[in-house]
């Protein structure tokens, strides 16, 4: 889920394909996600160890309780927006291009991406949110952003309240980073992660 995550090439298990729906559901059924290689180029990583949050392991501090009462939430009104936001070639690691965008969109249109947004009520301006796919037990968090404080750990808390609603399983968030091990987020091996995975998607 970091959109800065610490991406390494020995995470990196294929190159090519396109993203297609198909293809882009294919590779998170199989434990993998894509991300830019180089101009023309997909690379698909699968993360050893894999960064996933228990959804009963959630770590929600006090102020982060007082934030999550600041903010209105909505979902799946903006999706285009956030992943832009996501993908702002300003922010340190910024890898989401027009290409990404244009994709996930196309899943989102099918039902398959999902996001959440993050306003502040007296302005009604985004200032966070997060996205990600959504297929049966597995949701793959792919990036987060906020412009106000704890923005996006607000968008964290509610769609943790949303998958457990619909019964989700896994929440996979791909690397752990000091940010996200703060929430709750733990490492877990690759063959485990792809055990769940399929018990999650089956």
């Amino acid at each position: 889920m970091p959109t800065d995550g610490p991406a390494d090439d020995s995470d990196i298990v294929a190159i090519g394909a396109d993203l297609e729906p198909g293809t882009l559901l294919a590779g998170y059924r199989a434990g993998m996600f894509p991300m830019p290689f180089d101009r023309r180029r997909i690379a698909w990583f699968s993360p050893d160890p894999r960064g996933v949050l228990p959804l009963d392991g959630l770590r929600v501090t006090r102020s982060l309780r007082r934030s999550v009462r600041r903010y209105d939430v909505r979902m799946n009104t903006r999706f285009r927006d956030v992943m832009e936001a996501c993908g702002d070639p300003r922010r340190e690691g910024a890898w989401i291009n027009r290409d990404f965008v244009d994709a996930y969109e196309r899943l989102h249109e099918l039902g398959w991406a999902h996001s959440i947004e993050i306003y502040r009520p007296e302005t009604d301006d985004l200032v966070g949110g997060l996205y990600g796919v959504h297929i049966g037990g597995l949701f793959a968090g792919e990036s987060m952003f906020h412009t106000a404080t704890d923005a996006s750990k607000v968008a964290l808390v509610h769609l943790v309240e949303w998958l457990q609603a619909v019964d989700v399983t896994l929440l996979d968030v791909q690397w752990l980073t000091p940010h996200l091990a703060t929430l709750g987020v733990i490492e877990i091996p690759r063959d485990e992660y792809l055990e769940r995975l399929q018990e999650a998607v089956t």
